[in-house]
C-alpha cells in the first residue's frame, strides 16, 4: 500500500514545504484539502494549476485527492451542488489527481430515504463528468452517512464505477461498525482510506497513530487479508484542533506506525 497525509494537518502551508515534508518523511502521496484558505483549490487559475502539477512531478510525490466539500445529500437545487463538485473535478484533472472527496451532508430532520435519493441521483449525474475527466468521486463515511451500511445505500443504486468510497476509520468506529464490516459494504467501492488516531468518543482531538483508541491494526489487517492495494491516507484534524501537536513532529513516527502495521500484517 501507498501512504499519503492530508494538508488538513498542515493548514495553509505552501505546496513546496508540503512536498519537502512528504520527501523528508517518506510518504508517496498527498490529499488536498480544496477549501478556499488552502494554496489549492477550485479558483486557482490554469497558469497556477500547471505549477502546482509540475511541482508534484519534479518532487516525485503523487497528488492523492482533492478534498472538497460538497454534501451530495443536502436538501435543496441540484446545480449549485453540481456545479461544486464539477469544478472539484476539473480542478482534479488539471492536477493529475485521480479522486475527489465528497460529504453525504443529509438532513436529519428529512426523511433518510429522502437524502439517499437526492445522493445518489446527484452523483449519478456527476459521474458523467467525472468518467469523461477519468477521475472518481468518492463519498466518504461523514456525517449523516457514517458508517459502511449507510453509505452502502447511496452508492449501490449509484452503481457507476467512477463513483466510490473513501472510508474515515473514524467515523465508522464512531457509529458502531467493525473494520470487518465496513470493508465487507465498502469492497466493491472502495477508493482510499483515511487513518487517525483519537482518544475517546468524547475526545476526537488528533493523537499520534496508535496512540488512541481507533482500531488501526484490524483495519490494516482485513485490507491485507482481502489483497487491498490502495492508500492509506493520514488525515490529521490540526485545522479544527489548535492545541494539537504540529503534524511535521509526527510525520516520521506515524509513518513507522502504518509500516508496522503492514508488516506485521502481511
Amino acid at each position: 500500500m501507498k501512504l499519503a497525509f492530508s494538508t488538513l494537518g498542515v493548514p495553509g502551508l505552501p505546496v513546496p514545504e508540503v512536498l519537502a515534508l512528504a520527501t523528508a518523511h517518506g510518504y508517496h502521496g498527498v490529499e488536498l484539502r480544496a477549501h478556499p484558505e488552502e494554496p489549492v483549490h477550485p479558483g486557482l487559475g490554469p497558469a497556477e494549476r500547471a505549477d502546482v502539477a509540475a511541482a508534484f512531478k519534479t518532487a516525485g510525490i503523487e497528488v492523492l485527492g482533492v478534498a472538497g466539500y460538497a454534501k451530495v445529500a443536502a436538501p435543496g437545487d441540484d446545480g449549485p451542488v453540481l456545479d461544486e463538485i464539477r469544478a472539484l473535478l476539473q480542478l482534479a484533472h488539471d492536477l493529475g489527481a485521480p479522486f475527489v472527496r465528497v460529504f453525504p451532508g443529509a438532513d436529519p430532520g428529512l426523511p433518510q430515504a429522502e437524502g439517499d435519493t437526492v445522493a445518489a441521483r446527484r452523483l449519478g449525474t456527476a459521474a458523467e463528468d467525472a468518467s469523461a475527466l477519468g477521475v472518481r468521486v468518492l463519498l466518504e463515511t461523514h456525517d449523516s452517512h457514517r458508517t459502511g451500511a449507510e453509505a452502502i445505500r447511496v452508492l449501490g443504486p449509484v452503481g457507476h464505477r467512477q463513483v466510490g468510497a473513501l472510508w474515515d476509520v473514524m467515523h465508522t468506529w464512531l457509529g458502531g461498525e467493525q473494520p470487518s464490516e465496513t470493508y465487507a459494504a465498502l469492497a466493491p467501492h472502495l477508493g482510499y482510506v483515511q487513518v487517525k488516531d483519537i482518544a475517546s468518543p468524547q475526545d476526537t482531538t488528533p493523537l499520534p497513530l496508535g496512540t488512541g483508541v481507533l482500531p488501526l491494526t484490524e483495519c490494516v489487517d482485513v485490507l491485507c487479508r482481502h489483497g487491498w492495494d490502495g492508500w492509506l491516507c493520514w488525515e490529521y484534524e490540526k485545522r479544527w484542533y489548535e492545541t494539537a501537536t504540529p503534524l511535521p513532529e509526527l510525520l516520521s513516527a506515524g509513518r513507522d506506525h502504518l509500516v508496522r502495521l503492514l508488516s506485521d500484517a502481511a
